[in-house]
């Protein structure tokens, strides 16, 4: 029987002969290429979780009106983003288990559409939260380098259009990509999208973290207080290293999953790589459960409207 698959088109190197495949995975078929078994219950929580604390951000941003801007409507998007991702991973969870226990039972043509709408939820998602966080680097940027003119740069008018270009966008692009998963263009055109949100993250980030050190700098100098100024400063890049690595840690392993699927489908080391795709989509969803507390539970103001919010006092 044929049961639900997160990304299936991705879990094997689709652009090689059968033949070709196998060797390839005969070649490699002993030790750590047998791949990583992680339980369904393990997807199951993650995505509980995700669901739960993200749906928290979006009531809390909904709720106060002070967190009505550009800025925190954007985190908002990302919760929303990271929401799909969790709601995408516990249908398919639920719909596995009530296949395997024999409660539902659904024709294989079925099966194979809700594999599709799956693989589109995901793909929208993981565009859409990359792109967010991309437009999160921007809006920040902008808040430090052009504040005086923030308000004008960044209306809700822009903020607006912004978004819904990018839930259009992330929305068109997964269809297609779930339309033509066999064209490796399709492949190169979302490996280029993430590298480029990659370098755009890191020279906005980097830019402001260089920024920040060196106003800390001039303050202690004029002040005399060296010790203020490296404390800043080590804050500082803890926390540069905090957003940039979980942002590595969490997308760099699917995408050069993608990488070697163009590059090398029938080497044995990429072979054994491939095995390890559930654990690559487990980060993911780990990103989706840690993005709340980078880039929303950081606000006074939103943590004092999610305790309200828990506390049901609307």
């Amino acid at each position: 029987m044929l049961t639900l698959a997160p990304l299936r088109l991705l879990r094997e190197p689709w652009n090689t002969s059968e033949g070709n495949q196998s060797n390839a995975t005969a070649g490699a078929g002993s030790g750590w290429c047998q791949g990583l078994n992680i339980p369904s219950e393990l997807f199951l929580m993650l995505g509980l979780v995700s669901l739960v604390e993200n749906l928290l951000v979006v009531a809390a941003i909904l709720k106060n009106r002070n967190l009505h801007s550009p800025t925190y409507y954007f985190i908002c998007c990302l919760a929303v983003s990271d929401m799909l991702v969790s709601i995408s991973n516990l249908v398919e969870m639920l719909f596995m288990l009530l296949m395997e226990h024999g409660v539902l039972v659904i024709h294989t043509s079925i099966v194979r559409h809700m594999d599709n709408i799956i693989d589109m939820l995901i793909c929208s998602s993981v565009v859409s939260s990359l792109s967010f966080l991309g437009i999160i680097a921007v809006d920040r940027y902008i808040t430090i380098f052009y504040a005086l003119r923030y308000h004008s740069i960044m209306t809700l008018q822009r903020a607006a259009v912004t978004m819904a270009s990018i839930w259009l966008a992330s929305t068109v692009s997964s269809t297609v990509f779930i339309t033509y998963y066999r064209n490796t263009t399709i492949l190169l055109c979302l490996i280029s999208f993430f590298l480029f949100m990659l370098v755009l993250m890191l020279v906005l980030y980097i830019h402001m973290f260089a920024l920040a050190r060196h106003h800390l700098h001039s303050i202690s100098s004029q002040q005399k207080q060296p010790a203020v100024y490296r404390g800043s400063s080590l804050k500082g890049a803890v926390t540069l290293t905090i957003l940039l690595g979980v942002f590595f840690i969490c997308w760099v392993p699917f995408f050069f999953h993608l990488i070697l699927i163009v590059t090398c489908p029938t080497n044995p080391f990429c072979t054994c790589f491939f095995s390890y795709f559930n654990l690559f989509l487990i980060l993911i969803i780990c990103n989706s459960v840690i993005d709340p507390l980078i880039y929303a539970f950081q606000s006074q103001e939103l943590r004092r409207t999610l305790r309200e919010v828990v506390l049901c006092s609307w």
